[in-house]
């Protein structure tokens, strides 16, 4: 099959999307070479990602100014969908090209999440309506609509209103490098080139209210752990709350930030910790839970939302909002060697759900059957 794939994502951003389109892009490509991927992007990114032998890079038509790609990626792009014959056409992130219909090719579209509708308090007014008029138009446009979890899935339901046989739960993965177990030395290297303790309590993301930090660090305080905190994330206007409690409740050095993390780095981030806590309020699949389980570290997060499809029986739930619940199952995890050795055991086993072969054959089933 010929396959296309809005790349844009996948060349230019580092986090969740872009690394989300990375890994479609590699695990079909290693799993299914005799295909042809076209990746279409306004321009090129060589830093980022690397295409392969069956993976070929499409960039708007010569005579396009640079500040109209953005338009093409939207409007024009119909044109070299056509003329690369191409039987699939999967938006990777939450959208498509408005001018898809025109191109006579089944269209994908991956869903995320539908957290701006569910938190609409969370988002700015503006970025809401943005991203209902996408979603909602890419929804109604696919020929089948991916979610990565079951929670997912339901939110399509309940807040667009799509026929739940047009959807299809295909689960995601984590980059292989946090299955690579690293000898001391190396995430000794890492602890000391960020300046951190042998032991520590880890939370990974960015510090944002959804997120849920603070409610971790009272929890973390109440629990009176004698291992640091390490909060580890890019920064928003929610950092000022957290600092506004640590003025009035001052914690010393048990508490420790660091915004600057690099991706190369969280491997022996996550293997360098004690235990992992997630306590963000929603997300769509919650993929620092799976790069911990994977990692060999204990996972406390919250109820609800998709965090027991990618948690399974091998982490700890509490309500997000619940300080004591949190405070308790952080203390039984530090406290109760039986249980910090079962949750990791059981997380190796659960992890396994996830595994690269099993999503890319997922993900080709759903072509194959358009």
């Amino acid at each position: 099959m010929n396959i296309g794939f809005d790349a844009k994502r996948a060349l230019f951003n580092r986090s969740g999307l872009g690394n989300y389109s990375r890994s479609t892009l590699s695990l079909l490509s290693h799993f299914y070479p005799d295909n042809k991927f076209y990746l279409f992007s306004p321009k090129n990114n060589k830093d980022l990602f690397q295409s392969t032998e069956n993976q070929f890079i499409v960039v708007p038509e010569p005579g396009i100014p640079t500040h109209l790609s953005s338009i093409w990626r939207i409007w024009g792009i119909h044109r070299q969908i056509k003329n690369q014959k191409l039987d699939i056409y999967h938006g990777l992130s939450n959208e498509l090209p408005w001018s898809i219909k025109k191109t006579g090719v089944k269209a994908v579209v991956t869903i995320h999440d539908l957290i701006f509708l569910r938190f609409p308090e969370y988002y700015p007014f503006i970025d809401r309506q943005i991203y209902s008029l996408k979603f909602r138009h890419a929804c109604r446009v696919a020929d089948k609509i991916i979610a990565i979890s079951e929670a997912t899935k339901t939110d399509i339901i309940t807040f667009l209103g799509i026929d739940p046989k047009k959807i299809e739960v295909v689960y995601q993965t984590c980059d292989p490098v946090f299955r690579i177990l690293l000898d001391d030395d190396k995430k000794e290297l890492v602890r000391k080139k960020y300046n951190l303790p042998g032991k520590y309590i880890l939370y990974l993301g960015t510090i944002e209210k959804r997120k849920n930090a603070l409610t971790l660090i009272k929890a973390y305080l109440n629990a009176n752990a004698e291992i640091p905190l390490l909060i580890a994330g890019r920064p928003t206007e929610y950092l000022s709350e957290i600092n506004e409690f640590l003025e009035l409740n001052p914690v010393g050095d048990r508490i420790i930030f660091r915004h600057n993390i690099e991706s190369v780095d969280l491997p022996a981030l996550y293997q360098s910790a004690t235990l992992f806590v997630y306590p963000s309020v929603f997300e769509g699949f919650g993929i620092p839970i799976l790069e911990a389980l994977y990692s060999g570290v204990p996972v406390i997060t919250s109820t609800g939302s998709c965090f027991a499809e990618t948690g399974g029986d091998a982490a700890l739930y509490c309500d997000p909002y619940n300080v004591d619940q949190m405070s308790e199952c952080i203390s039984k995890v530090l406290n109760d060697p039986y249980t910090r050795k079962s949750m990791i055991e059981r997380g190796f086993a659960h992890a396994g759900k996830f595994d690269e072969a099993n999503v890319a054959s997922n993900l080709m089933k759903v072509y194959r059957n358009l």
